[in-house]
């Protein structure tokens, strides 16, 4: 026998208009502060290691950066 349909929306599929707005503000905010710190252990690391070059100032947030966008990837691909 079918199950009975309603009319009303499953809580757990649909999410508010400021429910989005608070998870991607924070997914804003977690990459600041990701780019951020990775910007600044790089230049130590950079001065650590007498570099003239700044290179770890630059891969480390781009490293960061693709570890982001695979977890936003994953979180927001369709869950099967």
């Amino acid at each position: 026998m079918p199950q009975p349909t309603t009319n009303k929306k499953d809580p757990k599929k649909y999410k508010s208009t400021t429910a989005y707005l608070l998870e991607y503000s924070g997914l804003a905010i977690q990459l600041l502060v990701a780019v951020g710190i990775a910007v600044f252990l790089g230049m130590k690391t950079d001065d650590w290691l007498n570099l003239n070059f700044h290179l770890f100032a630059f891969v480390l947030p781009l490293l960061v950066i693709v570890g982001l966008l695979v977890k936003v990837v994953k979180d927001t691909s369709k869950k099967k």
